[in-house]
């Protein structure tokens, strides 16, 4: 049996780098070990989907037309419920609930805010394909004491605090980043606990990989179509051509990206022009992770972090993965090339 080096579970890697900040009061750390309790519950549930009726479709819809999966609603509670008693949220916001959720009036309220989907790529679950949590932590920007507002959830991604996913596949993961790099660690079920298994992640440069959607081919900007085509020309110097990679659950992909290098896109076409993933739960969360690693996120244009929300559910197009991979892809884009 091989034995980790170093047994850091997540709860001492948060709490070490606390110490490193005297004025630190542990209201973080307790709120990122109440959200892995949740990951931890929806990890079992997932593994256990089949067996305890949790595949499926209930009959309701959410606010973006799209049916709900039972593992949906269910992910969705359980984070609630193991995010709203203990006082350090002023308030949350879900992809799958239409308004912000606000703490129960009988609960204290705290100064950060949770933003999250419970479960992407729901559309694979049936399919027992790798699906996951995302989320991000911003501070409040209202007065403190009181419940949170509209107006704290609506913030550019650069001031979030923490973000990061959970990844339900071969083995539960779950990725973080504190503005002091990307860490990963693997959930062992003898234990129940969340283990350091992928220390300071970092992102090539350039990799060896594009992962897209082309059925959507005829849809897309031409720009887009140009870039799809130039990378799948032989060229020694740049690497090409590049494999394909394409899951359709954003978080495997992106997770694949951050692993292996590449570029990740989801540009606007004619269906969606304003782009079809939502950029505070989704995209926000996932961008932090990706430029911390030291890659690169935009919507094609501008950097995403830099995106001011105007509505909870707004959506963005996303070009994200290795640094020249993606300036290259915003080059076609924007036809400069």
């Amino acid at each position: 049996m091989a034995v980790l080096k170093k047994l850091v579970t997540i709860e001492r890697y948060i709490a070490e780098a606390e110490h490193a900040h005297p004025q630190a009061t542990g209201e973080f750390s307790r709120l990122l070990r109440d959200l892995t309790l949740a990951i931890r519950i929806i990890s079992r549930t997932v593994r256990s989907a089949g067996l305890v009726d949790a595949l499926g479709a209930t009959a309701h819809q959410n606010i973006h037309g799209e049916t709900v999966q039972k593992l949906d609603a269910f992910a969705n509670d359980v984070i609630f419920r193991a995010m709203d008693h203990g006082g350090h949220l002023c308030v949350m916001a879900s992809e799958e609930n239409d308004d912000i959720i606000p703490i129960p009036n009988h609960y204290p309220c705290g100064k950060y805010v949770l933003c999250f989907d419970p479960l992407d790529g729901s559309s694979n679950i049936d399919a027992n394909i790798t699906i996951g949590t995302i989320f991000g932590v911003l501070e409040r920007v209202t007065l403190p004491g009181g419940h949170g507002t509209e107006a704290d959830v609506l913030q550019p991604g650069y001031k979030q605090v923490a973000a990061g996913y959970a990844l339900y596949g071969s083995s539960t993961m779950l990725v973080l980043t504190t503005g002091g790099g990307v860490q990963g660690f693997t959930l062992d079920p003898s234990v129940g606990e969340f283990l350091l298994s992928h220390e300071n992640i970092r992102l090539p440069q350039r990799g060896a990989y594009y992962s897209i959607n082309e059925g959507n081919t005829l849809r897309w900007e031409q720009g887009v179509r140009n870039y799809i085509e130039y990378v799948k020309q032989k060229d020694e110097k740049t690497g090409r051509p590049y494999s394909a990679r394409y899951v359709g659950s954003l978080v495997a992909d992106a997770h694949r990206t951050l692993v292996y290098g590449g570029v990740f896109l989801y540009p606007p076409d004619t269906r969606k022009p304003g782009g079809k993933l939502r950029l505070i739960y989704e995209c926000n969360p996932l961008a932090m992770v990706i430029e911390q690693a030291g890659g690169r996120a935009t919507d094609g244009r501008k950097r995403i972090l830099d995106i001011a929300p105007q509505a909870l559910h707004q959506r963005t197009p996303l070009f994200i993965g290795s640094e020249q991979d993606v300036i290259e892809a915003e080059e076609f884009y924007q036809g400069k090339r």
